[in-house]
């Protein structure tokens, strides 16, 4: 068996998150898809993470073991023809028997994009927020987040990841022209992290929620309390270290 290494982007908009799903388009379903019509045989994609429904990707990284023995200039070539338009396939090489996606994954990246200014025609891809971003404001009230905590008061009731402990090892907020981003650099995250961060961070600067929201829900961790979710199309997986 041979292991099969992608690494691809793709426009989250259109599809119904990136897992798999029965009668339902998404990244995963697409690609495999696409394996399937090449190989001759179902593929199993393994992925570096899964991203909800709207979020895109910078970068992402999937394996899978195929029995094929068609050459990988050949199968690059025809997965790029056969790759849907909404998923562009950056490269694909032939790696070690215990490279995998998800666990040799050593940290994960994501951008939050958001502008105070609407735009109609990135309505799918910048968070709009109701005034302009003091970066200073921001960062402090996300500063807390950095290191290593029980993320249970950040993550969907419906996780099933049986540790809630993931460290976040940098947050930085800068600007990019008009639109205000948030890095956001840990080993791993769990269902929905990302946005319920943002939704909390965001609450807290518009006075939704008191300075201390985020303190107490990292003091006094609870998963199935309501959590605050901003939306998806802001986001985006851009790096993933090995």
């Amino acid at each position: 068996m041979r292991n099969i290494k992608l690494v691809y982007q793709y426009d989250g908009s259109n599809f119904f998150g990136f897992q798999r799903q029965p009668n339902q388009r998404t990244v995963q379903g697409e690609l495999e898809r696409a394996l399937e019509l090449i190989l001759k045989e179902k593929p199993n994609l393994i992925s570096s993470g899964r991203t909800d429904r709207g979020v895109h990707a910078m970068m992402q990284v999937s394996n899978f073991f195929t029995s094929s023995s068609i050459p990988v200039e050949r199968l690059e070539r025809a997965l790029r023809n056969a790759v849907v338009e909404d998923i562009a396939l950056l490269s694909l090489e032939e790696v070690s028997q215990d490279f995998h996606s998800r666990f040799s994954a050593k940290e994960r990246a994501y951008i939050y994009s958001m502008n105070h200014k609407k735009n109609i025609f990135e309505r799918m891809f910048v968070t709009w927020v109701e005034e302009e971003l003091n970066v200073e404001r921001l960062q402090s009230i996300l500063n807390p987040l950095v290191g290593v905590h029980n993320f249970d008061s950040f993550r969907q009731s419906n996780c099933a990841a049986d540790n809630p402990v993931r460290e976040i090892k940098e947050i930085r907020v800068y600007k990019d022209g008009q639109k205000t981003q948030v890095y956001i650099k840990g080993n791993a995250f769990l269902k929905s992290m990302i946005r319920i961060i943002m939704g909390s961070a965001l609450a807290v600067y518009f006075g939704r929620q008191p300075e201390n929201y985020i303190l107490e829900k990292l003091q006094n961790p609870e998963k199935e309390r309501r959590k605050i979710v901003a939306p998806p199309n802001g986001l985006y997986l851009c790096d993933i270290e090995y």
